[in-house]
């Protein structure tokens, strides 16, 4: 069970220093004085590991209990401390007879550490110095570091003795005496959580305490200290800091903010202080792109604390290198190292490491410095950090108040300790809090526009269009971030699509254009409104440099910028980063008894789970992100005690509280270490049961997930279709299969169905050279006046002769215009594709030629515009044919994604001519031509009805290879909490997809807000907003998935389920929610409390196939395949039965809706076209019966005001179809027949009575919203 527990706050104490006997010996063998000694080798003197209760206590106070005697103790005294020849000993290699046993970590290396904790050697002085504290930083094989707090301190020495310094001193005034010299000593706290200024506050307070301490008596002093910070459990994430007394200070653990987070002890904002804000953002290129490098100072607590700061600044990006923040003076040759390394030296050895090594970052914290050592032939320039990140993060930095004393001036003078040390530490995590989300926004905005060259599905990266598409003067530090191991492993989180602090940034930053990108795959063209931007940003014109490159030994010269108030004072100037405040809360950890015996310890964790236990009880169950942080803390507790059911239902009670920090590897570790008799009693727990299960099937899915990450390369064999599709995907150009399909056709006209290497590599290569072309299209002021704000040019004709003067023609999203050319640049409106009534390629005589000519006839012009497009002229034809036919489909279906498929298509069609260079190529681009020819196939006319009702069309699927399903909508009303952003407030869509995935629309713009949550891997079959805050999504995995609405996460599941969870439905006493009611496939129905997510009520129905559930005056109406039950809410009693009725004895209940204004129900049965009504008052009497036309199955149903609106599947010439009937209630007709479509009609949901939104199948996978009457 040791190797269970996770760490506490100490790993290992370690006091190192040099032995009193040698001392003694150096000063009377060499009557030396102190400053002439040499510097003395230190060794360690004492070493203090867990467990730290003697074997014997344990055992005789509890020999019946078997965990206790497995676990760890919390006491161990040694026979005599460790000489220097038993220290080898500790580390396995030599073992001394006369000290116990003692097991070190494995990865503390004991030989070297004496050297880290006195750096600058250690010196006997004539003169006390003042107590100096330092930190350093380990890391193992595998990348993981473990922290050290070490604490200098000096003993005074007279007459070959070392005392205390009060006794020392006491004695010197009654005997005349001075002591003869003071001899360092060394106290090292090690731990795995870098908690630096907490280890430094109770090492701080142990030097306080040993002051009046004998050396025997200091020694007892540290081990109680050891065991301490040892029982001290570091606190899960989330808003809960722990708090114990080390007298005289409270000592304050804080935890991480999130599971992906790092932990923040440190004042974030040193660096700041040290560097200038272009000078920090060269020191994180250098980290960037991977460099060797050096720190510098004369302080070398400063070393670890600005290199730490610099590993934060790079979150969620990590350093994957050599990382030795403190080198000794024996360590120098680590410098020389080849590869990619982050250490740091005292400035003394500065001149030696820059003289004899190459190629190193030379950083001095002490004077602000950066340069670079001793060059080789080839000179490495640093690149700049790109411009407009840059510009973005030195104004961030220059709004922060940085300096706490300008924060004091206007407060009253504290004259307690504690409220000094609280107002310090709010004021330092308020401004951490503003560096950390100054520098996320830094590395956001650094590569926001990665995932534009991801694609997912076949986890690729394209870094050679990525770079292509970066500012020139951004390109030299892309490159050299694009090779590195960190960018490597970015990557890897980005296409495993982990939302981490980077992910949620980018989300809650994004434009709304980014948004509608999400929606429309099309290809990367500037909008008229980033062009004209683009004209007026001086960046753009003059890529000027942030900084210049480093010179061999210089210092590095800063540019110009504009003028900076001089002023240490923070002026208000709006662009810092403005971050809702989030309260923490504390909790007092119990007072640890001395001496410590087994009782002690036993006492101490009795005390810390009844204040937690208390904690709990008086706890508002609203407040479950604080509720989980307790339960943890007591699960951990309860498994320190050897309680391990206890401690598994307390981890099983974070699935209610806070999903985000159960401890799967912990509990894991539990079950495979449990004995068989609590493994059986575990087993007979049907929730403890079912959480073991998820736990040890989740350790399977770990093992399967793909981690690769794979860069564009062109092929370099033919491609069967199956293959182009991979690779067309994998390079960017699109996504759709069918499209593909139609692409591979095109381009194997003629010829075997295979592509060659060199057709793919000339198709891609004109793509991507059209692509960039267009990006330097600059259009003057003139013309851009005239275009919409997001329209882009997609496509310029050579100069040719128009009846409208001699220009290029020119293909926007939404026109047709020419470019006029002469002595200014001019705008001719030729047609919006809305308005052509006609296309046609004809030839005009011109002397002896027939030139080919393009002829456009409007609906708003009487003339006919005339281009003579000569070779052009086809391949216009079949573009402007194209883009009008999928502008008409776009209107008549209310659908836009039309038109930008239209646009994709067209542009297809023209690499396509441009890669061919054949007699075929019009005839391979007309392939392409999907719209123009469904408009020559297919009557393209929507019903009257239809599209009167009929607003608008968004695709869920977007961006995805193949259409998918729309399993469940959701539409939530829009509200503004104090904690959001007033984007948040918006009205919300949510679409269930397939395989537990979930889309989030902004339902005021139809744009994605979120795009594409998981919740599991099952079908999802229910969603319903409970309260403001919560929406519950019910899955074919018995699991009910709680999101939180403010941050759009799930940290919170529901598993009191066995099988499918069919339905959920809230229950609102005076519009207030009170009670929610849940049903699963094998005919459980659970009520819920709402606030606090414990069952209140169980019912088990006598029968199955429990489909669906709807409440009304305390009755729960229940649908099961062959009847419907009504039952009471509060005893469960059968009220009222209605009778599957048919005589075909294979068709089900499928779905109803309750009328109780009108007394009925209304039903519909699997395979039937009928619509069936009852009335409640005599359910034993025939139903009515609606029978709908041209229908196969009714498949959902929704009442919207006194209407009911019905979804089918249906045929039509043999594809399927969907369709939507809106029946009136009072007259029982069918008053629309709404043909919205092509596949089956698989949910509906209202939005406020106004707007019906419906789903449909996987054929077309896309959601229509109608008017509601």
């Amino acid at each position: 069970m040791e190797d269970v527990l996770p760490p506490g706050l100490l790993e290992i104490c370690l006091v190192v220093g040099v032995p009193r006997e040698r001392v003694r010996a150096l000063l009377q063998g060499t009557q030396r004085k102190p400053k002439s000694l040499p510097p003395l080798d230190p060794e360690v003197l004492s070493v203090f590991v867990p467990p730290f209760i003697s074997r014997d206590d344990t055992q005789m106070i509890n020999a019946g209990n078997n965990l206790n005697k497995s676990k760890r103790r919390s006491f161990r005294k040694k026979k005599e401390r460790p000489k220097i020849e038993n220290v080898k000993s500790l580390n396995g290699e030599q073992k001394a007879p006369d000290t116990e046993d003692i097991t070190v970590p494995k990865d503390i290396d004991l030989i070297g550490l004496p050297q880290l904790c006195f750096p600058g050697g250690l010196y006997i002085t004539s003169e006390s110095k003042d107590d100096h504290i330092h930190f350093l930083v380990f890391t193992d094989v595998c990348g993981n570091r473990t922290y050290g707090v070490v604490a200098q301190y000096y003993q005074p020495m007279q007459d070959g003795c070392i005392s205390s310094n009060g006794q020392a001193h006491r004695e010197s005034a009654q005997t005349g005496k001075m002591p003869v010299c003071f001899v360092p000593l060394a106290i090292c706290v090690i731990s795995r959580y870098p908690y630096f200024n907490a280890l430094k506050d109770c090492l701080s307070c142990l030097l306080v305490q040993l002051r009046p301490f004998k050396d025997l008596d200091v020694e007892e002093h540290i081990k109680e200290f050891a065991a301490k910070l040892f029982l001290i459990p570091s606190p899960p994430p989330g808003p809960l800091h722990l708090v114990f007394n080390m007298k005289p200070l409270q000592i304050i653990i804080p935890s991480r903010e999130d599971p992906d987070s790092p932990i923040i002890d440190l004042d974030l904002h040193l660096p700041l202080l040290c560097f200038k804000p272009e000078q920090v953002l060269q020191i994180m290129t250098c980290i960037l792109t991977e460099q060797r490098i050096v720190f510098f100072s004369s302080d070398w607590a400063l070393l670890t604390l600005v290199a730490e700061c610099f590993m934060l600044y790079l979150h969620p990006l990590q350093w994957q290198h050599t990382f030795v923040p403190i080198l000794s003076r024996q360590m120098l040759d680590f410098v020389m190292a080849p590869t990619s390394f982050l250490m740091g030296c005292h400035i003394d050895h500065f001149d030696e490491v820059s003289t004899e090594t190459e190629d190193l970052i030379l950083i001095n914290i002490d004077n602000g410095d950066i340069t670079h050592s001793k060059m080789t032939a080839e000179e490495t320039e640093i690149p700049d950090v790109p411009a407009h990140a840059a510009e973005a993060f030195i104004k961030r930095v220059e709004s922060l108040q940085l300096h706490y004393d300008l924060e004091l001036c206007h407060l009253r003078t504290s004259t307690d300790l504690g409220e000094l040390q609280m107002r310090r530490r709010a004021w330092q995590q308020k401004l951490n809090t503003e560096v950390q989300q100054t520098t996320l926004q830094l590395i956001v905005n650094i590569f926001r526009e990665v995932k534009d060259h991801l694609n997912y599905e076949h986890r690729v990266f394209n870094s050679e269009e990525f770079l292509k598409t970066r500012a020139i003067g951004d390109q030299p530090f892309y490159k050299k971030v694009l090779e590195t191991y960190m960018f490597h492993s970015f990557l890897k989180a980005r296409l495993n699509r982990k939302m981490d602090a980077f992910a949620r940034l980018e989300l809650s930053t994004q434009s709304e254009e980014d948004r509608l990108n999400l929606m429309f795959h099309t290809p990367r063209r500037l909008t008229m409104g980033k062009m004209a931007s683009k004209r007026l940003n001086p960046q753009y014109t003059v890529n000027r440099r942030m900084v210049i490159s480093m010179p061999n030994l210089q210092d590095i010269k800063l540019p110009e910028g504009p003028t900076r108030n001089s002023s240490l004072r923070r002026i208000e100037t709006g662009i810092a980063v403005k971050m809702p405040s989030k309260s923490v809360s504390t909790f007092k950890i119990p007072e640890i008894h001395f001496p410590l015996m087994f009782q002690c310890v036993h006492s101490y964790y009795t005390d810390f789970f009844n204040h937690l236990s208390k904690a709990i009880n008086i706890l508002p169950p609203d407040n479950s992100a604080l509720l989980a942080r307790y339960f943890y803390l007591r699960g951990l507790i309860s498994l320190m005690q050897g309680k391990l059911l206890n401690a598994l239902s307390d981890f099983q009670n974070l699935d209610k509280t806070d999903l985000r920090i159960f401890p799967t590897d912990l509990v894991r570790k539990i079950v495979e270490t449990m004995p068989p008799s609590e493994r059986f009693q575990a087993d007979r727990k049907p929730e403890l049961k079912k959480l073991i299960s998820r736990v040890m099937e989740k350790q399977r899915e770990v093992m399967k997930i793909d981690d690769h990450v794979k860069n564009f390369e062109l092929p370099k064999t033919h491609m069967q279709l199956d293959d182009f599709v991979k690779r067309i995907q994998e390079s960017g150009i699109v996504k759709d299969v069918d499209t593909i399909h139609r692409l591979f056709d095109a381009l194997t006209v003629g010829q075997q169905k295979q592509i060659d290497p060199e057709t793919f590599r000339d198709f891609y290569n004109y793509w991507k050279e059209t692509e960039a072309e267009a990006q330097e299209v600059n259009l003057p002021p003139t013309v851009i006046e005239h275009l919409d704000k997001n329209e882009c040019v997609y496509k310029l004709s050579c100069s040719v002769k128009t009846n409208y003067g001699v220009g290029k023609i020119a293909l926007t999203q939404k026109r047709l215009f020419l470019l006029t050319e002469g002595g200014r640049p001019g705008y001719v409106q030729i047609a919006s594709f809305r308005d052509i009534e006609d296309v046609k390629s004809t030839t005009v005589a011109f002397l002896l030629l027939r030139i080919p000519t393009l002829r456009i006839k409007t609906l708003s012009k009487k003339e006919v515009f005339e281009a003579n497009l000569k070779t052009e002229c086809d391949l216009w034809y079949l573009i402007v044919k194209e883009m009008w036919a999928g502008k008409k489909m776009s209107d008549d279906h209310k659908d836009p994604q039309y038109i930008q498929q239209a646009l994709t298509n067209v542009l297809l069609m023209d690499a396509v001519v441009g890669a061919l260079q054949s007699s075929k190529t019009i005839y391979a681009a007309s392939k392409l031509s999907y719209f123009d020819r469904m408009k020559n196939e297919v009557p393209m006319m929507v019903p009257k009805t239809t599209s009167e009702t009929l607003k608008h069309k968004i695709n869920p699927s977007a961006g995805e290879t193949f259409p998918q399903a729309i399993d469940v909508l959701l539409y939530t009303p829009g509200h503004l909490d104090p904690s959001e952003r007033p984007g948040n407030a918006h009205p919300k869509l949510w679409c269930a997809l397939n395989e537990g995935k979930v889309v989030v629309f902004d339902a005021s713009t139809w744009s994605i807000q979120q795009h594409c949550f998981k919740m599991g891997r099952s079908k999802l079959t229910c969603m319903i907003m409970v309260e403001q805050s919560q929406v519950w999504i019910g899955s074919q995995d018995s699991i009910i998935y709680i999101i939180n609405t403010h941050s759009m996460s799930c940290n919170k599941q529901l598993n009191d389920h066995r099988s499918d969870v069919t339905d959920i439905i809230v229950e609102k006493k005076n519009g207030i929610p009170s009670e929610a009611y849940s049903s699963s496939l094998d005919g459980t129905v659970i009520a819920w409390n709402i606030s606090t997510l414990k069952v209140n009520r169980v019912f088990q129905l006598p029968c199955q196939n429990l489909t669906s559930i709807k409440l009304h005056n305390d009755q729960l109406w229940c649908c099961t395949g062959s009847c419907i039950l009504v039952m009471s809410t509060q005893e469960f009693r059968l009220q009222m039965k209605i009778e599957h009725h048919l005589k075909d004895v294979c068709s089900w209940f499928l779905c109803f809706q309750l009328f109780p204004e009108r007394d009925e129900v209304w039903a519909s049965y699997s395979g039937s076209s009928d619509l069936y009504i009852w009335n409640t008052r005599d359910v034993t009497s025939a139903p009515q019966k609606i029978h709908l036309q041209d229908c196969s199955e009714i498949t959902c149903m929704i009442r919207v005001k006194n209407q009911m609106w019905v979804g089918s599947s249906g045929r039509s010439q043999g594809k399927s179809k969907g369709k939507i009937y809106v029946i009136s209630a009072e007259k029982k007709t069918v008053e629309k027949e709404l043909v919205g479509h092509a596949d089956t009609v698989k949910a509906l949901c209202s939005a406020e009575d106004r707007y019906v939104l419906s789903g449909s199948g996987k054929d077309e996978g896309k959601i229509a919203i109608w008017k509601a009457e």
